[in-house]
């Protein structure tokens, strides 16, 4: 697969760590570094300001999606190569999953779990056959990973969609993995229950 545009999803606070805001940094600069062009919230502050920052600050390329009614809370970041201002939080999930070749999550709270939980779902649906890959190298993850396993273990969730999550704890093999990718899993127009 080649891997043009990866679609960030995380946090627009810093979170208790430093050690998040240190992950996104190395994120964005080795997009920059292998000409991997950044797609995200479009916000100046916490991970999401980090990832675009260190992303610019190595000559990448960023495209920020936001919508209007949020500009109180995540500040829009005016030194973007193209920002897209919309009009709804629909509008803006769908742009960032259009633009993307694969999605990283980095840690965040319920506004990035509401992205990753859409975009996986519609992998699940045959929507799309994009990567999605969870990135983290402290464990934040680690209980969403356990939900996962436990939704197959219980008959919600089918093994291939399971599958099409991956977890890496390094921008590095997070983005190696990611171009080696095939599709994250097949589109159908039909899919059982137990696939979900």
């Amino acid at each position: 697969m080649e891997l043009r545009r990866l679609c960030v999803l995380c946090g627009s606070s810093p979170g208790a760590d430093a050690g998040y805001g240190e992950l996104a940094s190395g994120l964005g600069k080795l997009l920059a570094d292998r000409s991997i062009e950044l797609v995200y919230g479009g916000a100046q502050v916490g991970l999401m300001g980090e990832v675009a920052n260190a992303c610019l600050a190595h000559g990448g390329r960023v495209t920020g999606v936001i919508p209007r009614g949020l500009f109180a809370r995540e500040v829009p970041h005016r030194g973007l190569t193209t920002l897209h201002e919309l009009g709804s939080m629909h509008e803006r999930k769908q742009l960032m999953y259009d633009l993307a070749d694969a999605f990283v999550a980095l840690p965040g709270g319920l506004g990035t779990l509401d992205e990753l939980a859409e975009v996986s779902t519609w992998s699940a649906l045959g929507l799309h056959s994009k990567p999605i890959m969870l990135l983290d190298a402290d464990g934040f993850w680690d209980p969403l990973v356990t939900m996962l396993d436990d939704m197959v273990s219980q008959g919600f969730l089918g093994q291939a969609v399971r599958d099409g999550i991956q977890r890496s704890t390094s921008p590095e093999d997070a983005l190696t993995r990611l171009a080696s990718a095939g599709p994250a899993a097949p589109r159908r127009t039909w899919i059982s229950p137990n696939e979900r």
